[in-house]
């Protein structure tokens, strides 16, 4: 203190640590001094708004009417209410962490309702006086650095759950969130200028996003991407995980050997039934030979169990075969040549006296005996 009764106005480094706002304890009056440093801000406060301000590092006497920096401040402190605050803050960015106080419900159309968390990290710094202590000392009253950056924590948090609630509108669903959250993180930054011009704060830069899902939850996505992974089913991915599980325990006994063994059992059926069923769906697969018959008029395929021709509807059966005349055996219909002894087939003709068709070249009807 002078001999005039002036004081000097310094924000102390023991004071100034981690803080981004410092208020001064005492009201700053006409004749007095105040020093401001290359990382400071100061601030005059009275009356619910921001009288001026002063970012030029020096020490300056609230004295001289001719100070083009501390003139206008000198004027207000001229009058007949000659005392303001004087509101300390730091130019350099300071880093923080937020995490959800409550769980943000996510409605997914697979899993349903889902309660998230989010936690990570995040950078700000000042970007206007005067929309600072506007909005921190004039509107919410704050005292305190402590209790700013716990308000900026909770804006973070809302500004997090906005931008996951858009995200999920466009389609992204709880089992897309771990491969977007980079993603997430530049939709924040994107947002977070609007949102905070208000608090005159930038956020340039989150990190660390972390979103959490309940245990269950996070155990059935974790499940779905294994399952997609190796490509099997539910019953499959389960069996082998009951088979390991098995294996991976023989202090079990009898009991964990039978597990085993079931499972085993239980995998072998299931990967028969699922070979059986691929086989089946995959074109140019070996399928079990099936007996065809011939027909003996348009020579189309015919399944055994037919008793007309599918094409031409020829009767099918015994009496449409002839008898080799070299070898005796029964030859279809129509057959230039015997497929037992490859002797050659010489047409069909009728029996004159039974009507029974025969070898073009026999002599003697096989049914009647009478000659052809």
């Amino acid at each position: 203190m002078s001999i005039i009764g002036a004081e000097t106005f310094k924000w102390e480094d023991v004071d100034k640590r981690n803080n981004i706002m410092f208020r001064m304890p005492r009201n700053i009056k006409f004749n007095d001094n105040i020093v401001v440093r290359e990382d400071e801000i100061v601030v005059f406060f009275r009356d619910g708004k921001v009288l001026a301000y002063i970012d030029r590092p020096d020490r300056y006497a609230l004295t001289s009417l001719n100070a083009p920096v501390v003139g206008p401040i000198v004027k207000f402190l001229s009058g007949v209410q000659q005392q303001a605050e004087v509101i300390y803050l730091q130019k350099r960015a300071f880093d923080g962490k937020f995490g959800s106080k409550q769980p943000y419900q996510f409605r997914d159309k697979e899993f349903g309702m889902v309660n998230l968390r989010v936690f990570g990290e995040f950078r700000y710094k000042l970007s206007s006086p005067p929309n600072f202590v506007n909005q921190f000392v004039g509107t919410l009253n704050f005292a305190t650095s402590g209790e700013v950056e716990e308000r900026i924590k909770e804006q973070i948090v809302i500004l997090v759950y906005d931008s996951i609630g858009d995200m999920k509108n466009e389609g992204m669903g709880v089992a897309d969130i771990a491969s977007n959250l980079t993603t997430i993180e530049q939709v924040i930054l994107t947002r977070s200028k609007d949102h905070f011009d208000l608090y005159g704060v930038m956020v340039d830069k989150i990190s660390g996003l972390y979103i959490s899902m309940p245990e269950e939850v996070q155990k059935a996505v974790d499940t779905r991407a294994s399952m997609q992974v190796l490509g099997a089913n539910y019953v499959q991915y389960q069996t082998g995980q009951a088979m390991r599980e098995a294996a991976q325990n023989p202090s079990g006994g009898a009991a964990g050997a039978g597990v085993g063994v079931g499972a085993g059992i239980g995998m072998g059926w299931t990967m028969l039934d699922s070979m059986r069923q691929t086989q089946q769906g995959v074109p140019g697969a070996a399928q079990p030979p099936q007996v065809v018959v011939l027909c003996p008029k348009c020579g189309a395929q015919n399944s055994a169990v037919n008793k007309f021709c599918a094409e031409c509807g020829t009767k099918l059966g015994p009496e449409t075969a002839v008898k080799c005349p070299k070898c005796g055996a029964s030859v279809p219909a129509g057959s230039k040549f015997c497929p037992s002894c490859g002797g050659e087939i010489a047409g069909t003709k009728k029996c004159g006296s039974c009507g029974a068709e025969i070898a073009g070249n026999s002599k003697f009807c096989p049914e009647c005996g009478k000659p052809a």
